[in-house]
Order: C-alpha cells, then structure tokens, then sequence
C-alpha cells in the first residue's frame, strides 16, 4: 500500500495508536492518534515526559512493532516490518564484549555481505569520524560510557540507513558526558546529513539538537505542540532567544528544566 507525499517529506506517522493490555483485560493506552511528518535529512526532536510513549512510537516507526489503528508511510509505502533505510540508537547500545570497536561498528554490512575491504574501510571512516580513531583495537569494557555511545552510533551510520532514530540515547550519561556528546551529535549531523528522529525527555537537549521539536503529552502520547526552531549553529545555551524558547516550552509541559 503506497500513499502520495508531498515533496522533501520522508516519513508520514498516520492517525497512530497502540494500545497494551494488562493481565489480558485491563486497557493501558499508551499511543493515541499521533499524526506527523518528518521532512528529508531535519533533526526531528520528539520531547515527552519519560514513559509517555515516545519508545513505543519508534518501534512503530521502525517497523518493530505493529499499530492498533493508523500507518506509517516511507518514501509513500506503508512500513510493515523492519526497514533496512531505517537505522535505530538506543540507551542500551548492546554492544558485543568480545569483540573489538571495529568489529562491533562494521557487524552490519559483515551480515549484509558486504566485502571485507568495503565494510573495513567505511567502519573506519565512522570510527575517525565519531573521535574513536585509535581505539579500533579496543573492547567495550576499555571504553567510558561516552566512548561506547560513539561506537553505537558509528555503528547505526556505518550501516548507511536513510532515516536515524535516536531513542534517548544519552539518557545513562553523566551531565558533562552528556553535554559532550550533544556536541558530537550535532557535529556529526552536519557532516553526515541524514534524517534524524532524536528522542528526549530534556528540553535543553531537544533545543540545542533540533531543527523541530514534537512535544508530547503524558501517556498516552499525543502531539501536543510543534516548534519550529530557527537558531544558527552551533548554540548557545545562554542566548537570549534559546532561553526564551526554554521558557516557552518549559511553560507547556511538565517535564523539569
């Protein structure tokens, strides 16, 4: 099933609920009638309360998990399963212990068939690109939990998706890991243009990274309000009208500043 898009548009979420049950009877709504788009190579930030249902959207998105009600449409076909254009980071990078940086960055194409030489080159130039250059050689458990962050999204691009989703993927980090990789991230969007689907329960986070921001209601998740962001990079946290934003959206949401 096709459906028309409108041109620079990638992704379409379509009138989307999920509904869980507990012990069998009892409904837990958890995605309520959620409708947006998501336009070629933006940062799109979705910001919500954790627990809201903003994971569960992405694993609807993501093809990984089947809506109640609504359609997801790429590139104007309906996504039924997982979506090799599709790419996914996560809080728990599940990253292999035994085996290397590089061996855990190229795992992708290795199991798309891709050659050695082509997988180890383009594993390579992820790594350099993330700032792993020079721990290619390392495991996991030599890396700080930043560095492992790199390796999971040096992975996710060394697969080449189309579409990047991010869901909460510095939520485990310490304030200044955190504030380091909001950089990082930001740099590597700009020099690898992809679209990226960013979620966050952080509202600093979700200003400084998107170029639109989604906030959400409490669960079940609905659109609540859609921002436009119009500041130049890289940001300034204390600029007037990045605070100003804070302000603006810190007032329509519960979510801590």
């Amino acid at each position: 099933m096709s459906m028309e898009q409108k041109a620079g548009t990638r992704l379409i979420v379509k009138d989307v609920s999920k509904t869980f049950y507990q012990k069998k009877i009892e409904p837990h709504h958890v995605v309520d009638k959620v409708s947006l788009e998501v336009k070629d190579n933006e940062f799109l930030v979705l910001l919500g309360p954790g627990h809201c249902g903003k994971t569960v959207l992405l694993n609807i998105v993501s093809g990984l998990m089947p809506p109640d009600e609504g359609s997801v449409y790429l590139d104007g076909e309906k996504i039924t399963k997982p979506n090799p254009k599709i790419g996914m980071v996560f809080q728990k990078l599940g990253l292999m212990p035994w085996k290397t940086v590089i061996e855990n960055v190229e795992i992708g194409p290795k199991l798309s068939g891709i050659n050695v030489k082509t997988r180890r080159e383009r594993a390579e130039y992820f790594i350099d690109l993330v700032g792993l250059k020079g721990f290619e050689n390392s495991y996991p458990h030599q890396l700080s939990g930043g560095m492992k962050q790199r390796v999971g999204i040096a992975r996710a691009y060394t697969n080449d998706p189309e579409i990047l989703i991010m869901d909460e993927p510095f939520g485990q980090l310490d304030a200044q890991t955190r504030y380091n990789m909001q950089n990082e991230i930001s740099r590597i969007s700009e020099h690898e243009k992809r679209t990226i689907i960013f979620v966050t329960n952080n509202i600093e986070e979700a200003l400084y990274l998107g170029d639109r921001i989604i906030l959400f209601t409490e669960c079940p998740a609905r659109v609540k309000e859609i921002y436009d962001i119009d500041l130049k990079r890289p940001r300034d946290m204390i600029d007037p009208e990045f605070l100003r934003l804070r302000k603006m959206i810190s007032n329509n949401t519960d979510l801590a500043l």
